[in-house]
């Protein structure tokens, strides 16, 4: 138990992590393209943002290790990533482990783990056996489906885990989200069939997109990130007028969440309507 921190949802272990391991001033590392709320969190604790650049829609984490300086306290690495759904591999995590200096913390952010079909995935919780510098989040918000309950939770060294109780509210996690969180542990079937489920409208949105002319990014989510060719803000609008809600994040780029194969249908026909109006 000493080795675990619950979370008002993982989001608010990231808050925690800012608050506990930043001082004005400190550096945290992170991907330009990346789950927003690592930014906000540091720029609240006074910390400065330090985004490396994707390269090929994945974290280039050379370039993410060059950036380390004498500063730099956390570096935060979301895997899959959110937008875009790339990986990086256990081989390059390893690289990036070696380069990373003991006073850094490495934050493996794999809120969208359990959809993970990549065999080259890497073992963070490995890293957590060995004593590492490293804290590993995790959610009941994707796969097992309890957003609105708000439970997530991170794994580290007692160590990093007692420095982030000294910051945490002591009720943070309420106790019927715990205990459906438990629930939802042994409930093997649901998290199969959900991805299951996943993988099969994952092919046929992927299948549509391409017929549409589009090229999504290989995901290893719940979504596709892909370039519609225009107007991405314009697309969002004009779908969100159909009933059918994305999320635009810029320029041409949008993120689709995989539905239930209705639903994948019914935005792959409104999206040919849409850009056939355009």
């Amino acid at each position: 138990m000493d080795h675990v921190i619950l979370g008002n949802g993982s989001d608010e272990i990231l808050g925690l992590l800012a608050r506990t391991f930043l001082a004005p001033g400190d550096e945290a590392v992170m991907a330009d393209q990346t789950f927003v709320i690592y930014k906000m969190e540091v720029t609240a604790a006074h910390g400065k943002p330090v985004v490396v650049p994707l390269k090929q829609w994945r974290h280039d984490l050379q370039a993410m290790a060059a950036a380390v300086t004498d500063r730099t306290k956390l570096l935060f690495l979301c895997n899959p990533n959110n937008p875009t759904g790339t990986m990086v591999t256990a081989e390059e995590v390893e690289l990036l482990l070696s380069r990373v200096p003991p006073h850094v913390v490495l934050v493996f952010d794999e809120a969208y783990f359990e959809y993970v079909r990549s065999q080259q995935f890497p073992d963070s919780m490995a890293y957590v056996r060995q004593g590492r510098n490293v804290i590993v989040l995790r959610t009941f918000s994707k796969i097992y489906g309890l957003a609105g309950l708000r439970i997530g939770y991170g794994v580290a060294t007692a160590e990093i885990i007692s420095f982030l109780n000294r910051v945490r509210p002591p009720f943070n996690a309420n106790s019927l989200a715990q205990r459906t969180a438990l629930a939802a542990l042994g409930d093997e079937e649901h998290v199969a069939r959900s991805r299951t489920v996943n993988e099969a409208g994952m092919r046929q949105m992927v299948n549509g997109l391409y017929s549409l002319g589009f090229t999504p990014i290989p995901s290893e989510a719940n979504f596709v990130f892909v370039d519609v060719g225009r107007d991405g803000r314009a697309v969002f609008e004009a779908l969100l007028r159909e009933g059918i809600i994305i999320r635009h994040i810029e320029g041409p780029m949008v993120r689709v969440t995989i539905g239930l194969e209705e639903e994948n249908r019914e935005f792959l026909a409104a999206l040919k309507r849409v850009i056939h109006s355009q």
